[in-house]
C-alpha cells in the first residue's frame, strides 16, 4: 500500500519562517479578515462619513475617522494591546505593554489568560492558542479597536473641536475599550462567567453607542441650522462607503473564530443573511409609515442587521438570524423614529448620525436574541463553557448573563466617557467656536470638500448665488429616515 506523500508547499518547517506549529490556510484567512476590517474604516467610513453629512463638515467628518484609526494603532501596539488581551491584572483588565518586540510578535499567537476552568479549579477548556504568529493576532485585533473609536466619532460630527478629539481617542481606548475587549474576550470576568460575544454587539457596538451618546451630551449640539438642516452630499459616495462597510463585515466575523473552519463559514453567511433582512424590513417600514422609501433608513437598516448579528454570529442557526434581522430593522426603527421624537432627552442630546439607535439598541438586542437563539452544538464549536446554549434550548441563565453583561459595559462606558470628557473640557474646549460652526470645514482645516468657488474663498451669496448648503429648498420629505 502506498503511503501519503504531503505536498511540499503544505509541510511544517520548510523554513525558518514556516514552523510547525503554523497553519497557512487559518494565517491566510486571519489577515484577509483584519485587512476586511480595516477597509470598513479606511476608507469605507472615512468615505460614508464624508458623504452622509453637510457638504461643509464633509473634510472634518472624513479626516476624524482617518485620524481615528491611525491613533488607535500606535496606542494599540504600544500599550493597549496587552491591556485587552494580555496577562491578567485585573478581573476587567489586563497589564499594560508593549506590542513591539520580535520575540513576542513571531511566535506562536496565545491569549494567556482565556483559560476556562470549573469551579472546583480543574482546567474546563485551554486558553486560546491559533496557528498563526502574534503578529497576526495584535493587527486582527487592533483595526477592531480602531473601527470602534470611529462608530463613536458618528454621534458628534459637525461640532466637536477637532483638537479635543485627538485627546480623546487614545484616553477613551484606554479606559473604556480595552475594559469591555478584556472582560469579555481577553479572559476577564464576563468571558469567564460565560457571556456571549461573538465578535463585538457588546465590546464595540453597545459600548461605542453608549460612549458616542454619552460623549455628545458634553460636546453640545451642532448649531440651530445644521440640526435643522442637514442633507447628505452625496448619496451615491454613501452608498459606496455603507458597501464597504456590509462586504468589510465577512471578515469582522468570520475572523473571529481565530481560524478557517465551518464555524466561520457560519458566522459570514448568517451575517449576511440578517443584514439583508435588516434593511427590506427597514424599507419596508419607511414606506408603510412614510410612503416612501429612505436611501438612508437603507443603509441604517443594513447597518443595525449587522450589529445585531455580530454578538451571535457563528452561533444561531439561518432561521434565527433571519428573526434577528426583522427584529433589527424594525426596534432600532422604532426606537428612532417613535420614540426619539417624543422622549425629550433624546432630543436634547444631539447624536448627529443616531449612533445610538444603530449600535446600542442594535448592538443590545442582538446580545440579548444571542442569549435566546444560541444553538448548543454551534456554541460547543466555538465557546469556552461547555454546554452553552440559549434560552430556546434550555439555557435561560444564559438569557440572563446577556442582560448583566450589556448592564457592565453600559454603566463603565457611561462613566468613564463622562469622566474623560470632563478632564479634556478642562484642558481644551470640546465644542467647536460659533465661527467655525458657522463655516465648517474652511474655518477648521482651511480645506473644502467641493471646490465649487475659488479656491480658499469663502462663500458670498452676492457673488455665488444660491448654491450653498445653507439654500432653503422646498421640504420634499414626507418624514422617511433621514440624518437624525
Amino acid at each position: 500500500m502506498a503511503t501519503t506523500v504531503v505536498p511540499e508547499a503544505y509541510r511544517a518547517n520548510t523554513s525558518a519562517a514556516v514552523p510547525d506549529w503554523l497553519n497557512k490556510g487559518d494565517n491566510s484567512w486571519q489577515m484577509i479578515s483584519a485587512t476586511l476590517v480595516g477597509l470598513q474604516s479606511v476608507p469605507g467610513l472615512v468615505i460614508l462619513y464624508g458623504s452622509i453629512v453637510k457638504k461643509k463638515w464633509a473634510v472634518n467628518s472624513a479626516f476624524m475617522a482617518l485620524y481615528a484609526f491611525a491613533a488607535v494603532v500606535i496606542c494599540w501596539v504600544t500599550w493597549a494591546y496587552k491591556m485587552s488581551f494580555g496577562e491578567k491584572l485585573l478581573p476587567f483588565w489586563g497589564k499594560a505593554g508593549p506590542a513591539l518586540g520580535q520575540k513576542f510578535l513571531v511566535k506562536q499567537a496565545e491569549l494567556p489568560a482565556t483559560a476556562h476552568f470549573f469551579k472546583n479549579g480543574t482546567l474546563e477548556t485551554p486558553k486560546a492558542t491559533p496557528y498563526y504568529p502574534m503578529a497576526s493576532m495584535v493587527w486582527f485585533q487592533c483595526v477592531f479597536a480602531a473601527i470602534t473609536l470611529i462608530l463613536l466619532a458618528g454621534s458628534v460630527l459637525g461640532r466637536m473641536n477637532i483638537k479635543a478629539w485627538m485627546a480623546f481617542v487614545p484616553l477613551w481606548l484606554t479606559f473604556s475599550y480595552t475594559v469591555g475587549a478584556f472582560s469579555l474576550w481577553g479572559g476577564g470576568f464576563l468571558f469567564q462567567w460565560g457571556v456571549i460575544d461573538y465578535s463585538g454587539g457588546y465590546v464595540i457596538h453597545l459600548s461605542s453607542g453608549i460612549a458616542g451618546i454619552t460623549a455628545a451630551y458634553w460636546v453640545g449640539p451642532r448649531s440651530k441650522i445644521d440640526r435643522e438642516r442637514f442633507p447628505p452630499n452625496n448619496v451615491l459616495l454613501m452608498l459606496a462607503g455603507a458597501g464597504l462597510l456590509w462586504m468589510g463585515w465577512a471578515g469582522f466575523n468570520g475572523g473571529d473564530p481565530y481560524s478557517a473552519n465551518i464555524d466561520s463559514s457560519m458566522a459570514v453567511l448568517n451575517t449576511h443573511i440578517c443584514a439583508a433582512t435588516s434593511l427590506l424590513v427597514w424599507t419596508w417600514l419607511d414606506v408603510i409609515f412614510f410612503n416612501k422609501p429612505s436611501v438612508i433608513g437603507a443603509v441604517q437598516g443594513m447597518i443595525t442587521g449587522l450589529v445585531c448579528i455580530t454578538p451571535g454570529a457563528g452561533l444561531v442557526q439561518g432561521w434565527a438570524a433571519i428573526v434577528m434581522g426583522i427584529l433589527s430593522g424594525s426596534v432600532p426603527w422604532f426606537t428612532m423614529m417613535i420614540v426619539h421624537k417624543k422622549w425629550t432627552l433624546l432630543q436634547k442630546i444631539d447624536d448627529t448620525l443616531g449612533v445610538f439607535h444603530t449600535h446600542a439598541v442594535a448592538g443590545f438586542l442582538g446580545g440579548i436574541l444571542t442569549g435566546l437563539f444560541a444553538e448548543p452544538e454551534l456554541s460547543a464549536l466555538f465557546l469556552p463553557v461547555t454546554n452553552s446554549r440559549g434560552g430556546a434550548y434550555g439555557g435561560g441563565v444564559q438569557f440572563l448573563k446577556q442582560i448583566v453583561g450589556a448592564g457592565f459595559i453600559i454603566g463603565w462606558n457611561l462613566v468613564v466617557t463622562s469622566i474623560i470628557c470632563f478632564l479634556i473640557r478642562l484642558v481644551i474646549p470640546l465644542r467647536m467656536s460659533d465661527e467655525q460652526l458657522k463655516i465648517g470645514d474652511d474655518a477648521v482645516h482651511g480645506e473644502e470638500a467641493y471646490a465649487l468657488w475659488g479656491d480658499g474663498e469663502k462663500y458670498d451669496i452676492t457673488k455665488h448665488g444660491f448654491n450653498s448648503d445653507e439654500t432653503m429648498h422646498p421640504k420634499s420629505s414626507s418624514g422617511a429616515t433621514q440624518v437624525v
